[in-house]
């Protein structure tokens, strides 16, 4: 059966007095999820979005794979209208929300917005996720180069996200089958990561032998290059072993809101 082993960590960064980044680690479900700045309570939306989502998807996971993540998207996207129902004043509210899901046979991706999963097998790093971003699909269209496109201004904008208004094509996750062994590697974070630490940093200190400990290295790089954004990070070892019935820790506003234990490892 396979199932992950790893750790996450969140933190506010060096700027942010607010961290709106949430997450969740256990051993057949992971993801990181960072409130829309520019948004009201980006932390509200990516705590509610995470706490809906988890409790949603995990007592069902041996139900078929792609279903259960679209169903449990939009059970987070109806927590975000109730609670825009609620409170008015929070309406517009939205989060990025990147994912890994298993059943004990396959593991499959879901995204909306520009966190993001790699992969590490063998030694080499790739990107699974396509970033759902207007500069993305500038790059996509060819009409900007890759690399002009960290330094445009519009390089934050996202154009899917979980929130509680849009059309058809803002409302569906990206869902990918990754082909795993025991041994592979999963990294899961907001772009508070990707934006500042190379992707050859990234591969570097995912070489760390410990999950927990790589995850710790890569907060703290992405500090030292000056932590302008939440960081949430989350490394998982793909393993294979007997059915756990752990669920699992939060990292970030998430741990806040459901009271629970600030970015420890799962036992693998």
């Amino acid at each position: 059966m396979l199932r992950f082993s790893g750790s996450g960590v969140s933190d506010v960064g060096c700027v942010r007095t607010t961290n709106e980044d949430s997450g969740f680690v256990g051993p057949y479900l992971a993801l990181v999820a960072d409130g829309v700045g520019g948004a009201p309570s980006g932390e509200v939306a990516s705590a509610t979005a995470t706490q809906v989502l988890v409790e949603s998807m995990l007592d069902r996971l041996d139900e078929q794979l792609e279903l259960l993540v679209r169903s449990g998207v939009e059970s987070a996207r109806a927590a975000l209208h109730d609670e825009v129902d609620r409170r008015p004043t929070q309406a517009g509210m939205a989060t990025t929300l990147s994912l890994v899901a298993s059943d004990g046979h396959r593991v499959l991706v879901g995204q909306l917005g520009d966190s993001r999963v790699y992969v590490m097998a063998g030694g080499a790093l790739r990107q699974a996720t396509r970033d759902h971003s207007y500069v993305q699909d500038l790059v996509h269209d060819g009409a900007l180069s890759p690399e002009r496109a960290d330094a445009h201004p519009w390089r934050h904008v996202v154009t899917r996200t979980v929130d509680s208004h849009g059309g058809p094509a803002r409302r569906q996750p990206d869902l990918l089958e990754l082909a795993l062994d025991p041994g592979d590697r999963i990294l899961l974070c907001t772009d508070g990561l990707s934006d500042v630490v190379p992707e050859e940093r990234l591969r570097r200190l995912l070489m760390l032998p410990e999950p927990e400990v790589a995850a710790a290295a890569l907060t703290q790089e992405a500090l030292g290059a000056g932590g302008p954004d939440n960081v949430t990070c989350v490394v998982l070892d793909v393993v294979e072993g007997p059915l756990s019935a752990g669920r699992g820790q939060w990292l970030g506003a998430a741990a806040e809101r459901a009271g629970a234990v600030h970015a420890r490892a799962v036992p693998g």
